[in-house]
């Protein structure tokens, strides 16, 4: 008898199509919105990078069920790394993308081994107390981070030594994209692979894993590890699109928007993660320019309505109409 926590319903062997779909939809939609918006490609940058940011943390929640308020950590030191680098090594930007998933990657691996030993209440204060102690310690090496000024003045050079980056962010807009549409075949890949599965089983229940042999903490730590280093790939972006990296890419705040982002769109799918992050986005900068104290009423109504209506998050509203429609007819 199959053991229910790996069982699924029959479905077809994946193809190199279905792996491509998330990757190409997202340049689609972006090649329209670059048509549509042109002048607003600065915001649509933000967004792009803040998708790839909650994409790596759906690698954890909703793929591992490792609930953390601390992934800013990676996504701040991946912005730092990446600003040092063009500061005081070189401008180019796909170097300074990869010492960012280094960064991300290394600090994922250090505070990993420790944080995925525990779970629940301490694993969230634990993480919480790891971004802070960050925070702190960029605060106080000035000759290094710049304090609480930041790193300023960061440039990078001309994307593969063609492309400079344009005034109106045309360049960055794509690099960003291109970046992205990487990114989720990447995940893709990764969720369709034996090692998906077995972190789709662990999510599931880890007893019922460890106990058929898999060596669930090894495979936590490594998603942790994959997911930091995606998370510190969207700092280095963020940081070379924006030219300044501040002690707030460590801010507490960050990270649980991007828990609320994925809760919106819903955890376990990659559309999740970015319809979480577009909706958001876009509600927070509408809200808050209509009334700049008080655009988290509009927020939180949202999200509790998701809680209570739509758990599995926005990308299960179509499903629910249209058995709602089967319901009625």
């Amino acid at each position: 008898m199959m053991d229910p926590v790996l069982s699924t319903s029959p479905r077809r062997a994946p193809t190199a199509l279905s792996f491509l779909i998330p990757s190409i939809s997202v340049v689609v939609v972006a090649s329209l919105a670059f048509l549509i918006f042109p002048y607003d490609l600065s915001f649509l940058t933000r967004i792009v990078i803040m998708m790839i940011f909650v994409v790596s943390f759906d690698l954890i929640l909703g793929q591992a069920g490792i609930a953390t308020l601390g992934h800013a950590a990676m996504y701040g030191c991946g912005a730092y790394a990446a600003g040092l680098i063009s500061l005081h090594l070189s401008p180019d930007p796909l170097l300074g993308l990869l010492v960012g998933a280094v960064a991300g990657a290394v600090m994922a691996w250090i505070s990993g081994l420790v944080l995925l030993r525990t779970h629940g209440i301490t694993l969230l204060m634990i993480s919480i107390a790891v971004t802070m102690v960050l925070q702190e310690t960029a605060s106080q090496a000035r000759w290094l981070t710049g304090g609480a000024d930041g790193l300023a003045g960061i440039t990078v050079g001309p994307l593969l030594g063609l492309y400079e980056f344009d005034f109106v962010g045309q360049v960055a807009f794509i690099y960003s994209v291109s970046i992205l549409a990487a990114v989720l075949l990447l995940c893709q890949v990764l969720i369709g692979s034996p090692f998906g599965l077995a972190l789709r089983g662990i999510e599931g229940s880890a007893s019922r894993m460890r106990a058929i042999g898999t060596p669930v903490y090894r495979r936590k730590v490594t998603i942790y590890v994959i997911a930091g280093a995606i998370a510190g790939i969207a700092g280095a972006l963020a940081a070379q699109v924006t030219g300044l990296v501040g002690i707030e890419v460590f801010n507490f705040s960050l990270s649980a928007d991007v828990m609320v982002m994925l809760i919106l769109g819903g955890a376990g799918r990659l559309y999740g993660a970015l319809v979480g992050t577009l909706i958001f986005m876009v509600v927070h900068h509408v809200a808050a320019s209509i009334d700049p104290l008080n655009w988290l009423f509009v927020i939180g109504f949202m999200l509790l309505i998701v809680v209570f209506v739509l758990p599995k998050g926005l990308v299960a509203l179509p499903g629910r109409l249209a058995r709602l429609l089967r319901r009625t007819s």
